[in-house]
């Protein structure tokens, strides 16, 4: 055996007694994570639960939600029959996530209900968007729930009606905490309307 010869085989060898170590390393962070769990009775880990309410009124007719949750969708269904709209609570997710930072997007379409003096706003469409960000802790189990809403009052145009508010709720895996955080509605929730009505050259 040549000395170039050699020396290829020797920094093989090298490589491959750096892939060894690194394996080892690997090995050794996956066995304490085994540890920790074990040791913890097996509270290591984290879980979600979204949830969705719906709290408009009559006047608006829920006929499609789409829930994503770290650019995954979750739920996604359209009706325009009502039986959409009759579910006021609706479970989206849940299940383990990894601790760290996630993200939720919510788009929902609300088609206006009215009767009478009020069969205007059937002419009526409604689209709220909003997200939000929660922080799933490791040991922990986050409930967090998005509520749709109608926002100020009789005075306040339809188009800035519709709403959706956020809370948070953290306890230990296996339960028995009380909420320790809730929260208001970052990202906004807005809406936006499109109609083929006016009334009195109001908005659309």
């Amino acid at each position: 055996m040549n000395g170039a010869t050699y020396a290829v085989r020797l920094r093989d060898l090298e490589q491959r007694v750096d892939e060894l170590k690194d394996q080892i390393r690997r090995s050794h962070t996956r066995l304490a994570l085994l540890s920790d769990t074990i040791l913890g009775g097996g509270a290591a880990g984290s879980r979600s639960e979204v949830d969705f309410k719906n709290e408009m009124s009559s006047a608006f007719q829920l006929t499609r939600a789409l829930f994503v949750i770290d650019g995954q969708v979750q739920y996604n269904r359209q009706d325009d029959s009502g039986a959409l709209a009759d579910q006021k609570e609706i479970p989206i997710y849940s299940g383990s996530v990894p601790p760290g930072d996630h993200t939720i997007q919510v788009a929902l379409t609300f088609q206006g209900n009215g009767y009478g003096v009020f069969s205007y706003l059937r002419g009526y469409k409604f689209e709220v968007k909003s997200s939000h960000a929660f922080t799933a802790v490791e040991g922990k189990a986050i409930a967090v729930t998005a509520t749709a809403f109608e926002k100020g009052g009789v005075t306040t145009p339809l188009e800035q009606r519709p709403a959706v508010e956020w809370q948070e709720k953290l306890q230990p895996l296996g339960g028995g905490a009380v909420p320790v955080s809730t929260g208001g509605a970052p990202g906004g929730g807005g809406a936006s309307v499109s109609g083929s009505l006016s009334v009195g050259g109001g908005k659309k």
